[in-house]
């Protein structure tokens, strides 16, 4: 399974003032023939702190600089995905809440551009804490998400990057739902490693009862510091879990990382020549890659 390009006319171009998308001058990213598909990659670990929001923007920055039409969609109440490409929350009169509310506003009603061509955002506000609340009442309530996207987005992007929150309830599993692949981010602490196991119960209890196509795409270790004994020690128990590929890619805590939201861009947009973006262009290809 490949990120496929589509040659069919999208409407979503239309938003763009020129009338055409331009993408940065970078490598073509590497094209299959055949069927388009649109992949659907939720950014998942129910811990908090793991990094979940820097991967998902950063990640989707640097596949949108290699070309491919991404779409963010934030699964977060905390809505720092979408703060983070630049949107203004007073701005957003409508938003991911309203999609899965009960009134199901259209997906192509609340997505926008951001300012790093190729990368747009569905955004999220506070309200989606209390639509989750309402979702438990609702028929087919894992699946709403997995509905929205359907019929639209395929038509429209080649890659949706999901971020979903740090908790194990309804909008995670409407995420994985929804989803073809899942990345993991995993800090390189004790109980960071330790907490994976729910996790992982909980997608394959997905993959089981709602969603036969997902798959763990990769574990990413996230704030790794080779200097300490400790971090070293729990990549390599990592590694030794078996049961999942570790990325190769590693994400280092960088102040680059803390700068970037402030501006509303992707790493690889505001500091193009950093170690940090160079360590998310290298993730984007083993993505790319491992389909």
């Amino acid at each position: 399974m490949h990120l496929v390009d589509k040659s069919a006319p999208r409407d979503i171009g239309a938003r763009v003032s020129s009338g055409q998308v331009v993408f940065a001058a970078n490598p073509s990213p590497i094209r299959t023939k055949g069927i388009p598909l649109t992949k659907v990659i939720s950014i998942a670990n129910q811990k908090g702190g793991v990094g979940k929001t820097t991967c998902s923007i950063n990640l989707g920055g640097a596949l949108a600089e290699r070309g491919y039409r991404v779409l963010c969609v934030d699964m977060d109440p905390q809505a720092n995905m979408t703060v983070g490409l630049g949107v203004a929350l007073s701005d957003v009169q409508a938003s991911m809440a309203d999609v899965l509310s009960e009134d199901r506003v259209s997906l192509d009603d609340i997505v926008r551009e951001t300012e790093s061509p190729g990368l747009w955002i569905a955004p999220a506000t506070l309200e989606l804490a209390s639509t989750e609340v309402e979702l438990f009442t609702a028929i087919g309530r894992e699946m709403v998400l997995r509905d929205a996207l359907s019929g639209w987005v395929e038509n429209q992007f080649d890659v949706v990057i999901i971020d979903s929150p740090p908790t194990l309830g309804l909008l995670t599993i409407n995420a994985l739902v929804a989803s073809s692949r899942v990345i993991i981010p995993v800090q390189t602490q004790y109980y960071a490693i330790k907490g994976l196991t729910a996790l992982i119960k909980v997608i394959n209890t997905i993959k089981l009862k709602l969603n036969h196509d997902l798959e763990v795409l990769g574990l990413l270790p996230t704030f790794f510091d080779g200097r300490t004994v400790l971090a070293r020690e729990m990549l390599d128990n990592l590694r030794g879990l078996g049961d999942h590929r570790v990325f190769n890619t590693m994400i280092k805590n960088t102040v680059k990382f803390g700068e970037a939201p402030l501006t509303g861009r992707p790493i690889t947009d505001y500091a193009s020549n950093s170690a940090a973006a160079r360590s998310f262009r290298e993730l984007a290809q083993e993505v790319i890659e491992l389909g």
